[in-house]
């Protein structure tokens, strides 16, 4: 097993900040990519939803709260809120019938479609300005990043998957 060497003082504090201008200015992006999708407004608890849905099709309602790590009520009137809009479906499950399954619409796909769409075209516009050099550079970093935070199932450490919070805001 091999290990990293230690990294010089002040190193990780200055790879965080940067982390964390990098993600605002992403922030301010997708933003103007939502915006550019669609007039419906889905706040960012209920984008956490859809992608949820999206990554596990046909979870129940206490998954979704454990998976986002909010409560029953919370998630149910989050998704009551995407029903509205076309975005989510409610099925009854066929294993249970006490449980119902949470389904992405063809409207919910579509809207994720584009959004993805708006915010990759965003990136490559940036992308785009970069030398060759730094973009290669970008893609180490980024992967590496997504090794660490556990993308890869390899690198991750238990503490660091932890179930996205805060969906009772929207």
């Amino acid at each position: 097993m091999t290990s990293n060497p230690a990294p010089p003082p002040g190193e990780p504090q200055r790879t965080a900040e940067s982390a964390r201008e990098l993600i605002e200015l992403l922030e301010v992006l997708w933003e103007r990519g939502r915006d550019m999708v669609s007039s419906t407004p889905v706040s960012a608890s209920q984008l956490r939803v859809l992608y949820s849905l999206d990554r596990e099709e046909g979870i129940s309602l206490r998954t979704l709260g454990e998976l986002l790590g909010s409560a029953p009520p919370s998630v149910s009137r989050m998704c009551d809120r995407l029903e509205a809009l076309g975005f989510v479906r409610r099925l009854p499950s066929p294993v249970s019938r006490r449980q119902l399954e949470l389904h992405l619409t063809a409207h919910g796909k579509a809207y994720l479609r584009d959004l993805r769409a708006q915010r990759e075209e965003a990136l490559l516009a940036v992308i785009a300005d970069m030398s060759p050099t730094s973009r290669k550079a970008l893609l180490r970093g980024l992967t590496g990043f997504h090794d660490a935070v556990g993308g890869s199932g390899t690198a991750a450490p238990s503490r660091a998957r932890t179930p996205l919070k805060d969906v009772s805001s929207a």
